[in-house]
């Protein structure tokens, strides 16, 4: 499996498959390194997009693994990797949502994330806002991250 930034060949394929977010954006996030693209055998096989919060905190934005490669810790690889770009950026904090009824919200909080909060649109579930202090991340985290 490999992690790269998206480039310019990704445009295609995120357009095709990612529908939660407008088509104008994808390539200024491109071009500020805030998607990366997941790969498995020169094949993409998902990806993971980020913003910022107020400007000044990290937010992971979508992150989304094919169906066939879910639950081999992928998912989970591609979050320590970001966490750790963004730790050698210098920020301390990172943050996420999931709704409330779907289960990401027990994956993040494996990771990690707590819960910050949360957002009442009408006509949408619940969405849940969770923050990651980068500065508490545990012992086997670490191990785990020596291996990406």
């Amino acid at each position: 499996m490999q992690i790269d930034f998206a480039i310019e060949s990704d445009y295609e394929y995120i357009l095709l498959r990612d529908k939660h977010i407008h088509k104008t954006l994808i390539r200024p996030k491109l071009k500020e390194n805030e998607i990366l693209i997941i790969r498995e055998s020169n094949q993409e096989i998902g990806w993971m997009r980020y913003g910022f919060f107020w400007d000044n905190t990290p937010f992971m934005n979508m992150i989304w693994i094919d169906e066939e490669y879910r639950g081999t810790g992928i998912g989970k690889k591609v979050v320590h990797y970001w966490e750790e770009l963004m730790k050698q950026k210098g920020f301390e904090m990172v943050m996420t949502s999931t709704q409330s009824n779907e289960g990401a919200q027990h994956f993040y909080r494996k990771l990690g994330y707590r819960d910050a909060g949360c957002l009442m649109l009408e006509n949408e579930p619940l969405e849940i806002i969770l923050t990651k202090d980068l500065n508490q991340i545990n012992v086997e985290e670490i191990n785990e991250r020596s291996d990406i």
